[in-house]
């Protein structure tokens, strides 16, 4: 079961290096020197894209995992620990592939191990985080997927750059930065005094705490498997960005202590607090007049109005379930059209299939009648200051395949129409979802393929809603203080 997971995310990722040459990261080589002369082993991994509808269409997931379309996720691939070796069957499909057999996207990590990543952060974008997953974990004989945040991300408001000394304010993007992933405070400050003496400036660390007390940490087949993930969001310059994904300057080292010394396990970390206390609830009614309008609008044809509620569980919750969350990030919030929210009441789902039954929407399809549409509306949560960045996505609810997104830059002026002497209009918007949009500058059209790349008509579809990251917190904003989006769906009368 453990091989089979560690083979999930193998097929359809490229798969770049950078090597120690490059002047942009600084002196690679030094630094690996540095950190052998202190008595490490160093083995160099890959930074890599994961398509992961790509990888569900090829039959190695059993869903999409409600992947975001505004964003391509980068993944480390990490070597095994001395004495180890990948799985075979993962070696196998690799080697087919034509990809290094010498590492993997799911790995463990011993308790004075570390990971780290030196080189540039994304260019400019809305958004930019590095998080850490606890991808799966061993329940007796059972192997359950998790994909659960350990703590809070390294993101762009908070990350220590050369742009950015020490988070002071400045710019984070395309600046040299290392990133050390490690349960021991002893093992970090090694790490980072190789780094110095390599001519990396003490100003550009970052540590990211695997806490042990919540972990099962070492290197045995029992042990918990992890996974992490770059989240670069909206870029400025889209080619610069394609560039970034396709070859990223960065690497990634696996480092390994020689010897064994005394452990100095780091705490669970501070997390950042959401919430500011001011919130959006002064436009629920203006959002109500919104819906009023709407359905004035559209009164020739049947409504149906979705439900909107919290989509996923916080990672430390799915944790302590067993259940698996399906990789949140605290830098966001998150709704969907569903009716039914994960709570404390829900048991553990060891089947990812029965998790996905249980989220499943009511059995809302789009068909490709002119007259059946989804109307999607509520607050732009980026023009009240609640989020850096936020979008809505249309997803296939049997397997969570995002098809498309529509992001708050397109949001401006779309409510006006509906509500055009409402001061507060600029607060709100509106957009339409169809199959068709026959000219509509404020729609999207949802293909049917190819593949998990479209929703194929009898397909239930569903709506989810992202907002990341209030600049105030440096963290996602707090549920009680957002006016949830909504959705309505429009059927022709018969």
């Amino acid at each position: 079961m453990r091989i089979c997971i560690l083979v999930l995310f193998v097929f359809a990722m490229s798969v770049g290096a950078v090597h120690a040459e490059n002047v942009n990261i600084g002196d690679v080589e030094a630094f690996r020197q540095a950190l052998e002369q202190d008595g490490f082993t160093v083995q160099q991994g890959r930074i890599g894209y994961l398509d992961i509808i790509k990888l569900y269409d090829n039959g190695v997931l059993p869903s999409a995992y409600g992947n975001n379309p505004s964003t391509k996720y980068l993944t480390y691939f990490v070597p095994p620990a001395p004495g180890h070796i990948v799985p075979e069957l993962f070696s196998r499909i690799t080697k087919a592939l034509g990809m290094g057999q010498d590492t993997s996207a799911f790995w463990t990590l011993g308790p004075d191990e570390a990971i780290v990543f030196i080189g540039r952060t994304p260019p400019e974008c809305r958004y930019f985080s590095f998080d850490h997953y606890l991808l799966s974990r061993t329940y007796g004989n059972e192997d359950r997927w998790i994909f659960a945040n350990l703590a809070d991300t390294v993101n762009n408001l908070v990350i220590n750059t050369q742009g950015t000394p020490n988070g002071t304010a400045g710019n984070p993007f395309n600046q040299t930065t290392v990133i050390v992933a490690t349960a021991d405070r002893g093992v970090d400050q090694r790490i980072q005094a190789a780094a110095i003496r390599a001519g990396y400036s003490s100003e550009i660390f970052n540590t990211q705490v695997f806490p042990s007390t919540m972990l099962n940490m070492s290197l045995e087949d029992s042990s918990d498997n992890f996974v992490m993930l770059i989240r670069p969001a909206l870029y400025k310059d889209k080619q610069a960005g394609n560039d970034y994904l396709n070859n990223t300057p960065a690497t990634v080292f696996r480092i390994t202590p020689n010897e064994s010394a005394k452990l100095d396990p780091y705490d669970y970390p501070k997390l950042r607090v959401r919430g500011t206390g001011a919130t959006e609830l002064d436009l629920i009614d203006d959002l109500e007049k919104l819906r009023t309008a709407i359905l004035d609008k559209y009164n020739g044809s049947n409504a149906t109005e979705l439900p909107t509620s919290i989509a996923v569980p916080l990672g430390s919750d799915a944790i302590q379930r067993g259940i698996d969350a399906v990789a949140p990030n605290n830098d966001a919030f998150y709704l969907w059209s569903g009716n039914q929210t994960v709570s404390s009441q829900t048991p553990p789902f060891p089947n990812l299939t029965l998790f996905y039954d249980f989220l499943r929407n009511p059995a809302i399809t789009l068909g490709n009648d002119t007259n059946e549409f989804i109307i999607v509306y509520g607050v732009n949560h980026v023009a009240t200051g609640k989020a850096t960045y936020s979008n809505f996505a249309i997803y296939g609810a049997d397997v969570w395949n995002g098809v498309g997104a529509i992001e708050d830059p397109v949001f401006n002026g779309t409510a006006e129409e509906y509500l055009p002497d409402n001061p507060n209009a600029k607060y709100l918007y509106v957009y339409k979802i169809a199959r068709n949009c026959n000219g509509d500058p404020h729609c999207f059209a949802v293909p049917t393929g190819p593949g998990a790349y479209g929703i194929a008509l009898d397909q239930p579809v569903m709506i989810a809603w992202r907002s990341y990251l209030e600049k105030a917190t440096k963290t996602g904003p707090s549920s009680s203080e957002m006016v949830y989006d909504r959705a309505i769906k429009f059927d022709p009368k018969m």
